[in-house]
């Protein structure tokens, strides 16, 4: 939650072009990968989220996260959560 709202108006539009540091770029860099394409994770993800201080239990916690939101998200698509 942040109260910039440049840079959640920056987030919503594209957070590629948003004004992030390295370690937010990694991560999400690292989720969007996971959430698209999560066979293709492989041990070089590991290391970029290290490589901006990520220790293993923060890169768990991510991964936890995301794939917790993306099965959400999943389940509630499946239902017709949102759709009249």
């Amino acid at each position: 939650m942040s109260l910039d709202t440049e840079l959640v108006a920056a987030l919503k539009e594209d957070w590629r072009t948003a004004k992030l540091d390295d370690r937010d770029r990694a991560m999400l860099t690292y989720v969007e990968k996971l959430t698209k394409n999560p066979p293709s994770i492989w041990r070089d993800d590991m290391d970029a989220l290290h490589n901006v201080g990520f220790d293993d239990t923060g890169i768990l916690q991510i991964t936890l996260i995301a794939s917790f939101f993306n099965y959400i998200n999943r389940v509630a698509d499946a239902l017709g959560v949102g759709r009249g």
